[in-house]
């Protein structure tokens, strides 16, 4: 094999690698892992918001029940001296009657608020185990599409490292100075550094270069390094 023919080779090996490392960037596995980890990632923001919803009814519940402690105690402790002959004097007697009354009223209003903080709890409870159940699904599907993206990469990897190893075997055999010309030039013209000439028409670029410049290069025989006049790749008559 000539060198010439050495670089074709090696743009093949090239091409192959670029290949599988886009195949790499756009596996399905990844659309779909990212799908599961944005469905989870918008479960685990109901569940946040549901969790501090009804930890806040939670609170609610603990200081009406609070409030109906101290009032039922107040009552009581009102209701105790309101019958231990303590007081005689009618007229207090009545006041103290209303004020075990009013304690009563409001004991239960603030028992008929806590029925309703416990009754507004319940739903929110149904919702976050609702919530729970599907973040758990997602969370096994994201899981399940990690698994399937790390088979894909791994497989692709395989196929990579067969590849480097041949590019490696066909470099070691190519000049080093014509070999980082031939990588400079793939740099800047996305990947193709050299390219068969057939006919007037570069196979990198696919455009056709002047006539007398095609007699020259196939006259040279590939004795001289030839570029394409439109890409800038390397060409191999």
């Amino acid at each position: 094999m000539t060198t010439f023919e050495a670089l074709l080779a090696l743009q093949e090996r090239d091409l192959a690698l670029d290949r599988l490392r886009h195949r790499r960037g756009s596996l399905p596995e990844r659309g779909a892992l990212i799908g599961a980890e944005s469905c989870a990632a918008e479960f685990r923001s109901t569940l946040a918001a549901l969790r501090a919803e009804r930890d806040q009814v939670a609170r609610d519940e603990q200081r009406l029940s609070d409030e109906v402690g101290a009032l039922a105690e107040q009552a009581a402790a009102a209701e105790r001296r309101l019958y231990s002959g303590e007081i005689a004097s009618p007229r207090e007697l009545q006041a103290l009657q209303a004020d075990v009354e009013q304690l009563r009223r409001r004991q239960r209003s603030f028992e008929d608020q806590q029925l309703s903080a416990m009754e507004r709890r319940e739903p929110i409870e149904e919702r976050l185990a609702a919530a729970e159940a599907q973040l758990a699904a997602a969370e096994a599907d994201a899981e399940a599409a990690r698994g399937a993206l790390s088979s894909a990469e791994a497989a692709i990897d395989a196929e990579a490292a067969t590849e480097t190893s041949a590019r490696d075997e066909v470099s070691g055999g190519i000049e080093g100075d014509l070999l980082e010309d031939y990588e400079q030039r793939r740099i800047k013209a996305n990947g193709v550094g050299a390219a068969r000439l057939v006919g007037n028409t570069c196979q990198g670029c696919h455009l056709s270069i002047p006539a007398t410049e095609v007699d020259r290069i196939r006259k040279s025989a590939g004795s001289t390094v030839a570029y394409c006049d439109n890409c800038g790749c390397i060409l191999v008559p």
